[in-house]
């Protein structure tokens, strides 16, 4: 089975639905990890993961009210991709 587990950073959150001044849909868009400089010996763990996955943009909206305003830029998270049977 082919597993792989990402690790990314909320870039930035958009409310994208309101109801009456209440947001019931919100945008998160996430990107790959990166720094602009890693140690030389690699021990950076942002360094593994952008090595093997440079780049990443994952755009995801939300209606669960109970996630809506759970998430901030800057929020970092990991990510597994498991096969569906």
């Amino acid at each position: 089975m082919i597993t792989m587990r990402a690790k990314l950073h909320v870039g930035s959150v958009s409310p994208t639905v309101q109801t009456d001044g209440v947001t019931t849909q919100e945008r998160l868009v996430f990107h790959g990890v990166a720094a602009n400089s890693y140690p030389n010996d690699g021990s950076d763990e942002d360094n593994t993961y952008a090595k093997f996955s440079p780049s990443a943009l994952f755009d995801l909206t939300l209606a669960n009210p109970d996630l809506i305003g759970k998430f901030a830029p800057g929020d970092t998270f990991y990510v597994d991709f498991t096969p569906v049977e």
